[in-house]
């Protein structure tokens, strides 16, 4: 029995069921994200012509690490090898792309297993409901996509200092928008903004924080892709040696827990902005991080499995942003030996992924790892999604010389050190995870049962894999009754 779907309403999934067969809509299982090869070929088919971005049911097939952008059709996990020559360490440091998701970034994916399963259960009604994506940025981008596939009424909620690129777009797709006080630190607001439209019934709130969907897609999703990534490169003597996420919702650090269950001796590293450390030291600010919400833990984190904590300086992240993406930092780069391709490729990295490159970095200097050690990251987005950020800087700091590139590799890149880097003790994790109380139970309805449950790590396991083998379930029935 699903402890996440736990209404079923038949009548709703036969009105729902009709909606999807005159919009030709066929939704993909879990299975089908994982291992895009099990589409059928028909289905396969429906996706020539149909751009990456367009708001076709189609589309929701490429829900996956696997598109290949050439052919429109699926191959291996996207993913981009960050060099030597930029890194300054001996480890290898990999991170799957996100750039290749529908909306650009891989919270399609999260915002996916968060409606869809109550959906296809009919707990969703789309003729009566609004679907409330409350986010810092790429969540609610994922969930407006979706819903606007699949015939829901989006609502976004989001910072208003959020990138304007974020909002344009939100707006272009036919979601409502909602702008709350201050920047992506700033959770409490957007949660209480949540509990004002829960007195309206119509409005059903998929918090990514709290939504288990978000960290079992990615469980079953994210972590199976890093580990095929991983076998197509290793010899004999290669080790997975770590797992870098920003903590963000959560959700895609629970890839970590996946992979440590393949790789016992990996460590997962939780990473955030020094400006806001909560995790570090319960620490509370403003940042420029897009995309990591703070100030407070999520309660879809596994904590019990976090190895470490890194947090990042914004600063840092902003310098290499204009870096790799300025022409007088691409010349930098080529001076040091970065070749081309690699320096073409770097506009794959927003913002957070910075973040989590550089918590890479760290984790590899503080456990020296060598050549035989790889560390796995997350590319969430692109820096398509910062253009009015370099602006900004642009006009704050003025023209990005060589002298201002050869100052963010130093003193970015070269100087990156194990300061603000702390490995996790039993007690320091068990410590993080009761921080959670003040949050969930005291202000959000969590049960004090509950949050002493998540400490055995039987509450995960079930929910990372049983819950998903109820969702296909549903979504297969589903799609038989609509029958296309």
């Amino acid at each position: 029995m699903s402890r996440i779907v736990k209404a079923p309403k038949p009548d709703v999934i036969h009105r729902t069921s009709a909606r999807c067969r005159e919009r030709g809509i066929v939704i993909p299982t879990f299975a089908q994200m994982r291992n895009p090869d099990s589409i059928p070929e028909h289905q396969k088919a429906k996706l020539k012509g149909v751009g990456l971005w367009d708001v076709n049911p189609a589309n929701l097939f490429r829900i996956t690490w696997k598109n290949d952008v050439k052919t429109g059709l699926f191959g291996g996990p996207n993913y981009l090898e960050i060099p030597r020559e930029i890194t300054g360490i001996k480890a290898r440091v990999i991170g799957l792309v996100g750039k290749f998701f529908p909306t650009g970034a891989h919270k399609v994916g999260a915002a996916f297993a968060c409606l869809v399963p109550r959906l296809v259960s009919g707990e969703f009604d789309p003729d009566v409901h609004k679907a409330v994506w409350p986010s810092t940025g790429n969540y609610c981008r994922g969930g407006a996509f979706d819903s606007a596939i699949l015939g829901c009424t989006a609502v976004a909620i989001l910072p208003e200092n959020m990138s304007q690129e974020r909002f344009t777009w939100l707006a272009e797709i036919g979601s409502e928008v909602i702008a709350t006080p201050g920047c992506e630190s700033n959770v409490k607001e957007i949660y209480d903004k949540c509990w004002e439209l829960k007195n309206d019934p119509i409005h059903m709130i998929f918090n990514q924080f709290e939504e288990f969907g978000n960290p079992i897609w990615h469980y079953n999703v994210t972590g199976p892709a890093m580990e095929e990534v991983f076998n197509g490169l290793k010899t004999e003597k290669t080790r997975f040696a770590g797992y870098v996420s920003a903590t963000g919702s959560a959700g895609t650090i629970g890839a970590g827990d996946y992979l440590k269950k393949q790789f016992p001796g990996v460590k997962i590293i939780a990473t955030e902005a020094l400006q806001c450390p909560t995790l570090l030291m319960n620490g509370f600010g403003d940042h420029r991080i897009e995309g990591i919400g703070d100030k407070h833990v999520p309660w879809v984190h596994n904590v019990r499995n976090t190895d470490a904590v890194a947090a990042v300086d914004d600063e840092d992240c902003m310098r290499l942003l204009r870096l790799f993406n300025e022409p007088e930092g691409k010349k930098f780069l080529a001076s040091v030996g970065v070749n081309a391709a690699t320096i073409e490729q770097l506009d794959l990295l927003g913002i957070s992924c910075i973040c989590n490159l550089l918590a890479a970095i760290k984790a590899a200097k503080y456990w020296e790892l060598d050549e035989n050690d790889v560390v796995f990251t997350i590319f969430t987005d692109s820096a398509a999604m910062y253009g009015s950020r370099l602006v900004e800087l642009t006009e704050k700091h003025g023209a990005f010389t060589n002298v201002a590139a050869a100052q963010a590799f130093t003193g970015s890149l070269e100087r990156q050190s194990v300061d603000y880097f702390k490995e996790l003790s039993y007690v320091d994790r068990k410590a993080i995870h009761n921080l959670k109380y003040y949050t969930w139970v005291e202000q959000q309805g969590k049960t004090y049962e509950e949050i002493c449950a998540q400490w055995d790590p039987e509450y995960w396991r079930e929910l990372f894999e049983e819950e998903v083998v109820h969702f296909d379930r549903l979504i297969t029935e589903f799609n038989q009754e609509v029958g296309i």
